[in-house]
């Protein structure tokens, strides 16, 4: 899961909003360098990093509370500051101490992608309604609006269908429609350049995810939109690597090159060791 959005991510950043790139280069060869922003290629962006905040929360059994999420948030930046956040909230990490102060200062009035994009991990919990609970609390943080809220549900849910195989891949917009009831039909094919709102890239990663039937094929649809890819990238990858009507075909490549520092490859994958552990104990 953590090692499959990362790569979705990584991969997605080299074509965030550049559609020329897509056109040219989108044919999983390689990691892709964005022509304005100054990640490498190969290495994952915010929607990772606050995934595995998320996931940090989870494998240690910590209480779910805005403030030991807001305090994860905190550390997983401040021990590795990296590119990819929108420029305000990157500064805000920069000039807050921990997550007391986070949420102090914090104006969580978006209805963008952020809650969205790190919500996959949530999936885990072994009923929809933890899930939804949890959802709602950890995007409440900093996407306290109905748009934020029901986009990371929705993610978080996606997650959690594939997990514990509750229906096939068609029939996922069915359900979330059942438990995220919102204006936008999340069962309705996304069309179109995904742009800043959460709904946006959760509708275009379940799309994406109900069309396609092998991992590869699903990466390459995902940046085809356009847009706010990453984010798409990110949300369908880290949900379709449990779904059994999908095909775990990554490029090899791309698995390899992926980043390898403190916090790379080798840590997202012992992160996802850990989060087994936890769903096996949830299947007992």
């Amino acid at each position: 899961m953590m090692l499959e959005l990362a790569v979705g991510d990584a991969y997605g950043a080299g074509f965030e909003y550049a559609t020329d790139n897509i056109t040219r280069l989108n044919d999983l060869s390689n990691y892709v360098k964005h022509p304005k922003h100054h990640i490498l290629p190969g290495h994952y962006t915010d929607d990772t990093q606050m995934s595995i905040a998320i996931a940090e929360v989870i494998t240690a059994g910590l209480e779910w509370t805005p403030l030991n999420l807001a305090t994860r948030f905190v550390e997983a930046f401040k021990r590795d500051p990296r590119e990819g956040y929108a420029g305000s909230f990157y500064g805000f990490l920069q000039q807050v101490h921990d997550g007391a102060e986070f949420l102090a200062k914090i104006a969580p009035d978006s209805d963008k992608s952020g809650a969205a994009m790190r919500a996959i991990p949530i999936g885990i919990f072994p009923t929809i309604e933890e899930v939804i609970e949890k959802s709602k609390i950890q995007a409440a943080i900093t996407h306290n609006t109905l748009d934020g809220i029901q986009a990371a549900t929705a993610a978080a849910l996606m997650s959690h269908y594939f997990i514990y195989h509750l229906g096939p891949k068609a029939e996922l917009g069915q359900f979330l429609e059942q438990h995220v009831p919102n204006s936008y039909t999340w069962s309705k094919p996304y069309v179109g350049k995904v742009k800043s709102k959460g709904w946006m890239s959760v509708q275009a990663a379940i799309t994406a995810v109900i069309r396609n039937d092998s991992m590869s094929r699903l990466l390459k649809d995902c940046i085809a939109f356009t847009g706010d890819v990453d984010t798409v990238a990110t949300i369908a990858l880290g949900a379709a690597c449990n779904c059994q009507e999908i095909t775990q075909d990554l490029p090899p490549h791309l698995l390899d090159m992926l980043e390898n520092g403190p916090y790379g490859k080798d840590y997202l994958i012992s992160l996802d060791a850990k989060l087994v552990l936890i769903i096996q104990k949830h299947h007992q």
